[in-house]
């Protein structure tokens, strides 16, 4: 049996609504079984991510992450995902890392957005200017053809670079950005919140991407207090990301206020109920994403 080996020119191929869709039907599907694994010689790592999922198959996303690579002029970051038969586990697929991150990372918020923002949403603002920042202009264009793109970040400069690649308009100031916007995408790397929920009008969508160690915020425990709060999956997020962790444990919001995950999408209740609720969706990831969003690839490049 042939592999499949899947680089970037797969993109050609693939479609951001598609594979929110392609999500959704995963999330049909058993639950999932995951695990990670980390090793480290020094500052250099190998993370491991695995998924298992009945009627899909397995993934192994393997990433190394070696800081002192600047001294051979090569990147940091390095990586591949394989993809397993469900039925018989002969390895089917050796898959471009990027690739799949870039797609499962954006698609997992463009999910949340096209069941929590309103309908009618149309200003964007985007809170950090890097690759993430740069797919969700792709992935919130596909489902909201209005949509009017907005960026800020700490540094004027990355902004107005940003601008200049993607037709964003540069906000000089995050809390009269934050008041007019519909929805919200914060990609950053921030350690304190940066969102105060007191900027917030109602009815906005906020998808929270960038913080992802319990050392990590970017809205505040009034952000959380007025939103009605979702998660991709609770077993990535509820005890290990900070942006959930610290608000139950300062009491702001309790375990039992994360209404639902993806899991619970079949059953109705991830959804907005009305046009001037506030909505927080944390995307924590997870390697059954990358599973979906894998066999999502792979299929999509194969026709």
């Amino acid at each position: 049996m042939s592999i499949d080996i899947v680089g970037p020119e797969a993109e050609a191929k693939l479609d951001w609504l598609a594979l929110t869709e392609a999500l959704e039907a995963g999330h049909l599907l058993p639950k999932a079984e995951v695990g990670d694994t980390v090793l480290r010689r020094g500052d250099d790592t190998l993370l491991t991510r695995s998924a298992w999922i009945d009627g899909m198959g397995l993934a192994v996303k393997a990433a190394t992450i070696y800081p002192g690579n600047q001294r051979f002029n090569v990147p940091n970051l390095h990586g591949a995902v394989a993809l397993f038969a469900d039925q018989t586990g002969i390895p089917e697929a050796y898959l471009d890392f990027a690739l799949v991150t870039k797609w499962k990372t954006a698609a997992d918020s463009l999910l949340s957005a096209r069941r929590l923002a309103r309908r009618d949403a149309e200003t964007f603002l985007l809170v950090g200017a890097g690759t993430v920042a740069q797919s969700m202009v792709e992935a919130y264009s596909a489902a909201f053809p209005n949509a009017r793109f907005h960026v800020w970040t700490r540094t004027p400069a990355t902004a107005q670079a940003f601008a200049e690649a993607t037709g964003a308009m540069v906000e000089p100031d995050l809390q009269a950005a934050v008041g007019k916007a519909d929805v919200i995408a914060t990609a950053t790397m921030a350690t304190s919140p940066m969102i105060k929920g007191e900027w917030l009008k109602p009815g906005t969508h906020l998808d929270l991407i960038g913080a992802y160690r319990p050392d990590m915020r970017e809205v505040d425990d009034e952000a959380m207090r007025r939103a009605r709060v979702f998660v991709d999956a609770r077993a990535t997020t509820i005890h290990h990301i900070g942006e959930i962790m610290d608000p139950i444990a300062s009491g702001a919001i309790a375990e039992g206020d994360i209404l639902a995950d993806f899991y619970d999408i079949a059953a109705g209740s991830f959804t907005r109920t009305s046009d001037d609720e506030i909505t927080i969706a944390k995307n924590g990831g997870g390697a059954h994403l990358d599973l979906m969003t894998a066999r999502y690839i792979l299929d999509a490049a194969r026709t």
